[in-house]
């Protein structure tokens, strides 16, 4: 199985998304207010991180599968942290993918979290955007998928509805390959339609409810933009961008780090959506050079990707 276009297109706008957004951690003398409003792109290199390292390793697990299975999909993203670990993982992370290396059961490990809670971090969410592309316009497919895909890392009902919402919004925004744009907050709510009642679902609401005039830096103030680095905290922010922009990648990306915060991760959910849609052709040749590969070991292929016009 190779894997859809409009995942290989979603793998690549989700990477583009996180080593963007990386590369705006600047220094604290850096006018970066003034950088971003000025659209001035970061110097080269542009590396990716956490997002990508497991957005590959799922994206790998459904060309082999075509579904997910959580027990080979949790081996799998620790035998990539054990393979590459500086890849800035979150600090629970480190101690879950460690102790599933030396052979530890998944779930003990996932829902002993946090007293027992689980993580309800957004790491479930950021890489789980090619997935929804994987079962473009098919949201309920997505859903569980995504639901199974959180479940290897993220026992925590909010950080799994995280990865919910961004996989069906990415499904939903394959699946308008073609056709108009819906207006941003009809998006929103189909998207949060999907989901059960909780934060990151009222989260999602409240976007819905903004004025279309909000500006970034408004909407970053209301929703928050990963600074907690949880999904309620991230998601509904990510999508709100998303959402406002599925017809222009680079612009989409642009708004999104204007609301500083987890950037990366914000940037990797909103590059996966929008490209999931309408590709990566769009971006500029030089973000394109800035950033770090795609590992082949990922399965992904510009080729497969360019029926969805990526370059």
């Amino acid at each position: 199985m190779n894997g859809p276009p409009h995942a290989h297109a979603g793998l690549d706008g989700l990477v583009m998304g996180d080593a963007f957004g990386d590369a705006w951690f600047t220094r604290s003398d850096e006018p970066a207010e003034e950088l971003w409003a000025a659209r001035e792109p970061r110097p080269a290199p542009w590396l990716w991180t956490d997002d990508s390292a497991m957005a590959f390793v799922l994206f790998a697990h459904l060309t082999a599968h075509g579904e997910v299975r959580p027990g080979d999909l949790a081996t799998e993203f620790a035998a990539e942290y054990g393979r590459d670990p500086g890849r800035k993982y979150g600090p629970s992370m480190h101690g879950v993918l460690r102790r599933v290396a030396e052979g530890e059961d998944w779930r003990a490990v996932t829902t002993g979290q946090f007293g027992g809670q689980g993580s309800h971090g957004n790491g479930a969410a950021m890489r789980v955007a090619p997935l929804g592309a994987w079962f473009r316009g098919d949201p309920g497919t997505a859903r569980e998928q995504a639901r199974l895909s959180a479940l290897a890392t993220h026992a925590h009902p909010e950080a799994v509805a995280g990865a919910v919402a961004v996989a069906v919004a990415a499904a939903l925004a394959a699946g308008l390959d073609g056709r108009d744009v819906p207006p941003r907050a009809a998006f929103l709510r189909e998207v949060a339609g999907h989901l059960t009642d909780g934060d990151v679902r009222s989260g999602l609401l409240v976007a819905a409810g903004l004025p279309g005039h909000t500006s970034v830096r408004h909407a970053a103030s209301v929703l928050g933009s990963g600074r907690l680095i949880s999904a309620p905290d991230t998601v509904p922010f990510a999508l709100w961008c998303a959402a406002g922009h599925l017809d222009d990648l680079p612009e989409a990306l642009w708004e999104t780090v204007g609301g500083w915060g987890d950037r990366d991760t914000t940037c990797a959910i909103v590059g996966g959506v929008v490209a999931a849609r309408i590709g990566t052709a769009g971006v500029p040749a030089a973000w394109r050079a800035a950033r770090e590969d795609i590992p082949a070991r990922s399965g992904w292929d510009p080729l497969v990707a360019t029926e969805v016009g990526v370059g």
